[in-house]
């Protein structure tokens, strides 16, 4: 296991292009906007908090989720299985430095073998910072794992115990690609967990529309009384708690939702799901919601690719097409900081192959602005949020950088 390495900021300079030269400047409303009442969107910046070649001297690569301990600890995953710890998530200046510790090394049971699978997930328990959640993928047989490991308490960030692992839930995976990822604590303190459809293209299993599985859904368990015996339970408000589906399904109808989070200020959670062929989209997560993968993808007929039934179905907050170079939506966060002002309540997101930052301002049930916050050049594999609110970029080979005004 390695040790400490200690930053000095050097010159960040060239940041490496993503998928292509990104060319999208405006993506079209999925319904037309009203004129906002709030403070009107500006453009961001990013500033280095780390960068991928200090993290590369400790044989980390490609972030994939990022969560703050109560400590101001901030945990960040990579995706073949390490996970680090960095003392202070402000952008570094000239002569500032930040420590950064590994603490957890999984790299030997995570499964990385197909661009989609890996260690893809991580939260920290809110009301027990002693315990690290973690999202990855295992083969022999191929299936992601949802698991808890004991973290060090908040004077210290060393090593986590590699033996304390409880796996809370195993879930089989048929295919490489779709695997979901995210993890996060819900205001309830329940654990929401996303799995995509189980992957390949156009969800040949039909597991979108289908509740006896878990596949291409949001579930929500309590892992408070977790034990080696019954690792978690079944709130009983959930959609399914008394029959119908899988206990453990918040949501379904999910192609892959990536990413996820809570709205601090009003509880509302908000996904990125990533589209097939044409479009991607923006849902607000309901109990007990259907959000019509794979008869639809976004607002519009999939599986008939016309004359389908869209009736019972969320239709998306918004959608954008695949086009200009643009595919993979990454959910990203309401913003609930103090240092951008006009940015609070605008959910801010991206994609991963033009490395574009976007906000959305949300008001009355519509999408009353959207504008181009950031066009990074970067490849956005996640967005994270610290104890403060303020939003981070986690980027595949370019490190982790702070949205700065």
């Amino acid at each position: 296991m390695g040790g400490i390495v200690t930053i000095l900021l050097a010159v960040f300079a060239a940041l490496v292009a993503g998928c292509g030269s990104p060319s999208l400047t405006q993506l079209p409303a999925t319904a037309p906007l009203s004129a906002p009442s709030e403070p009107t969107l500006e453009t961001l910046r990013l500033e280095s908090v780390v960068s991928a070649a200090i993290l590369g001297l400790m044989e980390f690569e490609d972030p994939t989720n990022f969560a703050q301990a109560p400590d101001r600890w901030v945990y960040v995953s990579g995706q073949p299985g390490l996970i680090v710890a960095i003392s202070d998530p402000a952008p570094q200046k000239e002569g500032k430095t930040h420590s950064v510790y590994e603490i957890l090394d999984i790299r030997e049971q995570v499964s990385d073998r197909g661009w989609e699978e890996g260690l893809l997930g991580l939260a920290i328990d809110p009301y027990d910072a002693a315990y690290l959640y973690l999202y990855y993928s295992a083969a022999n047989p191929r299936r992601s794992v949802v698991s808890r490991f004991s973290i060090p308490g908040p004077d210290s960030p060393a090593a986590a115990d590699p033996n304390s692992e409880l796996v809370i839930l195993e879930v089989p995976q048929p295919y490489a690609n779709h695997n979901g990822g995210q993890l996060a604590f819900g205001p309830d303190g329940y654990l929401y967990i996303g799995l995509g459809d189980g992957g390949s293209a156009g969800d040949p299993q039909g597991n979108g529309q289908d509740t006896s599985t878990l596949l291409g859904t949001i579930l929500r368990i309590d892992v408070s009384e977790a034990t080696k015996e019954q690792t978690y339970t079944i709130p009983p408000d959930n959609p399914f708690a008394d029959g119908g589906g899988r206990p453990e399904i918040w949501a379904y109808g999910l192609r892959n939702p990536w990413r996820f989070s809570f709205d601090r200020e009003t509880g509302e959670l908000w996904a990125g799901d990533v589209g097939q062929n044409r479009w991607e989209e923006i849902d607000i997560i309901e109990r007990g919601g259907n959000y019509g993968w794979n008869a639809m993808e976004g607002n519009h007929c999939f599986r008939p690719p016309s004359g389908c039934e869209s009736e019972g179905f969320i239709p998306p907050v918004w959608e954008y097409p695949l086009e200009d170079e643009a595919y993979s939506v990454i959910g990203g966060y309401v913003y609930r900081g103090a240092a951008i002002p006009w940015l609070i309540g605008v959910y801010v997101y991206g994609d991963f192959c033009t490395g574009q930052v976007f906000g959305l301002r949300y008001a009355d049930g519509e999408v009353v602005e959207h504008k181009l916050l950031a066009d990074t050049g970067l490849r956005i594999a996640s967005f994270g949020q610290d104890n403060d609110g303020e939003l981070y970029v986690l980027s595949q080979g370019e490190g982790i950088f702070r949205l700065v005004k």
